[in-house]
C-alpha cells in the first residue's frame, strides 16, 4: 500500500479531503495535497500562462533589399527613370527616413509609394533623394492605388472629417486622400492617407509642388534604370 513521506505525515493530522494515488485512497490536508499534485502527478504549475495577442493591421515592414551598385554614369536619359537609389541597406523602420539632396538636380519630382513594402520614395530628376516608412489605410479605408497629381499644399492643415491635424498636408483626392505628418508608429493606421513622419512630411512639402505626381502602387519595386512615370506626350 501507498504510504506518505515522513515529512508529509507531520503536516497536518486534520481529516480532510480524499485523493486517489495508485488505486489507494489517501487523507490529505489542502497543503498536502498541494504538494502531491506538485511532486508527484505533476499537474500544477507554479506561473499562468500568458497568451501572446499579435497587433492588428500593422505587420512589420517588407524587407527593401540593398540597391545595386551605383553606376559611373546615367542608366538612361529623362527627368522619369530610376537614376540612383539611396544606399539604404535592409528594412526601413517605423519612423525613420533618409533624406538626401546631393543627388538631386532641377527638375521633375516624382513620389512614389509601395503599400505592400510600406515605403514611399522620393525621386527629383530619376534621382532618389528621400524614403521613408509610411502608415496607409486598411479594411474600408483603404489606401487607394493609381496616379494622383497634388492639388492642394497646407502646411497647418486641420481635417474637416476627423477634425484632427495633418500637417504639411499634400493632397492627392477631392475625398480626403493625402500625404501628411502622422505618429509613423508600429499600431497605428490611416484613415486611408499615407502618413509619413512629421519632419519628412516637412522635407516633402519644401520641394513638392502642385501637379507633381504621385504613384502608388500594391508591390511594384523599381530598379536603375526602371521607368518610374511614362514620358508626358507633346
Amino acid at each position: 500500500m501507498w504510504a506518505l513521506p515522513p515529512h508529509w505525515r507531520k503536516m497536518t493530522k486534520r481529516r480532510l479531503p480524499l485523493i486517489l494515488v495508485g488505486g489507494a485512497v489517501v487523507v490529505l490536508s489542502a497543503d498536502l495535497a498541494f504538494h502531491v499534485l506538485k511532486d508527484v502527478v505533476g499537474l500544477v504549475r507554479s506561473e499562468p500562462v500568458q497568451a501572446h495577442v499579435p497587433t492588428p493591421r500593422a505587420a512589420p515592414p517588407a524587407p527593401r533589399a540593398a540597391p545595386p551598385p551605383q553606376p559611373s554614369h546615367p542608366v538612361a536619359d529623362g527627368p522619369f527613370v530610376v537614376k540612383s537609389i539611396l544606399p539604404i541597406s535592409g528594412p526601413i523602420k517605423f519612423g525613420q527616413y533618409f533624406w538626401d539632396e546631393s543627388q538631386g538636380r532641377p527638375g521633375p519630382l516624382v513620389i512614389t509609394v509601395d503599400l505592400t513594402a510600406r515605403v514611399l520614395s522620393v525621386f527629383e530628376d530619376g534621382h532618389e533623394i528621400g524614403a521613408t516608412a509610411i502608415l496607409k489605410g486598411y479594411g474600408e479605408k483603404q489606401t487607394p492605388v493609381g496616379v494622383f497629381p497634388i492639388t492642394q499644399k497646407d502646411a497647418h492643415h486641420i481635417s474637416t472629417i476627423f477634425d484632427v491635424p495633418m500637417p504639411y498636408m499634400l493632397r492627392l483626392t477631392n475625398d480626403g486622400v493625402s500625404i501628411h505628418g502622422s505618429k509613423v508608429e508600429r499600431g497605428y493606421a490611416t484613415n486611408g492617407c499615407v502618413g509619413v513622419p512629421e519632419p519628412f512630411a516637412a522635407k516633402l512639402f519644401q520641394v513638392a509642388h502642385l501637379g507633381d505626381k504621385v504613384i502608388i502602387t500594391d508591390g511594384k519595386r523599381l530598379n536603375l534604370g526602371d521607368p518610374i512615370i511614362a514620358r508626358p506626350k507633346g
